[in-house]
């Protein structure tokens, strides 16, 4: 990959103005070959009239919107945003994630709390679906197309593995407890 290339890749992914220097760091070019490629970048977005443009800003370079797509960027950043997840939804969605198909039961077992509203709110998102029925009559749910879309997956096989999962001592110990009694209670059914 070119330098010009790798600077736009690298200007795309900050949200700050990046200085040449750090640039210089980053792609460990030398600090004149970066500002010669920073001002051919920026030129051939001129050039081009693309969307974006590169723009010196508070002592360094960003990538942005292209004044004229203002009225457009409004408009769509103007329409309400889906809230964040909560902890508790977040946490019923990873059990849904894993386990699936997985009930609404199960889900309670595990995280210890009931899990309805949690789950009430992610099947109103779309990130979870029913899937069927337990033996007891419970409604089994698993992901959606959505979820994997949203979380930038092929297949559920791209999930991280749980052992890469680091957490500190006390909640490990607490994780791993309430997983056993879900495995024994899933066994036991």
């Amino acid at each position: 990959m070119n330098l010009e290339s790798t600077l736009e890749a690298l200007l795309f992914l900050s949200s700050e103005p990046l200085g040449a220097e750090a640039l210089a760091d980053a792609t460990g070019a030398e600090l004149h070959e970066v500002v010669s490629s920073l001002e051919r970048l920026r030129e051939h977005y001129e050039f081009e009239r693309r969307g974006l443009v590169l723009r010196e800003l508070a002592g360094g370079w960003v990538l942005s919107t292209h004044p004229d797509a203002e009225p457009a960027a409004r408009r769509l950043l103007a329409r309400p945003r889906t809230p964040a997840l909560t902890p508790a939804q977040a946490e019923t969605l990873a059990i849904v994630a894993y386990l699936q198909p997985v009930s609404r039961p199960e889900i309670a077992r595990i995280r210890g709390v009931n899990a309805e509203s949690a789950a009430a709110t992610l099947l109103e998102r779309g990130l979870i679906e029913e899937a069927g029925r337990s033996q007891f009559g419970a409604v089994l749910y698993r992901t959606t197309e959505l979820f994997l879309k949203l979380f930038g997956l092929n297949s559920l096989e791209e999930l991280p593995e749980p052992s890469e999962f680091d957490p500190a001592p006390e909640l490990e110990a607490e994780l791993r407890e309430r997983l056993l009694q879900a495995g024994e209670a899933r066994a036991g059914a």
